[in-house]
C-alpha cells in the first residue's frame, strides 16, 4: 500500500540562487583584494575558469575547470580537431554555472609556431543572469 500525503507547497522551500559575490583577483599582484559583485564577478569567474585545468585539483569538483590547454598540448590531433573542439571545451566549461545563459561568438586564434604554440587566443561572448560579458583571453 503506497502512502501518498499531499505537502502544500508554501511549505516547500526553494533553491536559494546563488549568489556572485566573491573574493576580487588582481591578477597582476596575484592578491585578493577586496570584494566583487554582479557582472564583475561573472568576468573573473570565468576567466579563472578558463586558467584553471580541469580534473587537477582536489579543491574543485569535476565540473570546474577546462580541457583546453589539454587539447592543445596533444601533439595526436590536427589543427583543425582543436579548431572544431575548442568551442565546445569552452563551452561545457561555463554552462554547468546556472548564472551563464549562453555561450556564443567563440572564435580562436592561433600564433605563427603551430604546431609547437601551447596556447591560443580566445574570444567570445557570455550572456549570464547579470548581462553580456565579452572575454578576450590567451589560454
Amino acid at each position: 500500500m503506497a502512502l501518498d500525503i499531499p505537502i502544500p507547497f508554501e511549505t516547500i522551500e526553494n533553491e536559494k540562487e546563488r549568489t556572485s559575490r566573491t573574493y576580487r583577483i588582481d591578477w597582476d599582484k596575484g592578491r585578493i583584494t577586496g570584494f566583487v559583485d554582479g557582472l564583475e564577478a561573472m568576468n573573473q569567474f570565468i576567466k579563472k575558469v578558463l586558467h584553471t585545468p580541469r580534473f587537477r585539483f582536489l579543491i574543485y569538483s569535476n565540473q570546474y575547470g577546462n580541457e583546453v590547454t589539454d587539447t592543445l598540448l596533444d601533439r595526436d590531433v590536427t589543427r583543425e580537431y582543436i579548431e572544431a573542439e575548442i568551442p565546445f571545451l569552452v563551452t561545457d566549461a561555463l554552462i554547468y554555472d546556472s548564472r551563464i545563459l549562453r555561450v556564443y561568438n567563440i572564435e580562436i586564434e592561433f600564433g605563427d609556431t603551430y604546431p609547437m604554440q601551447d596556447s591560443c587566443f580566445i574570444s567570445f561572448d557570455a550572456d549570464t543572469v547579470y548581462g553580456n560579458v565579452q572575454i578576450r583571453e590567451v589560454v
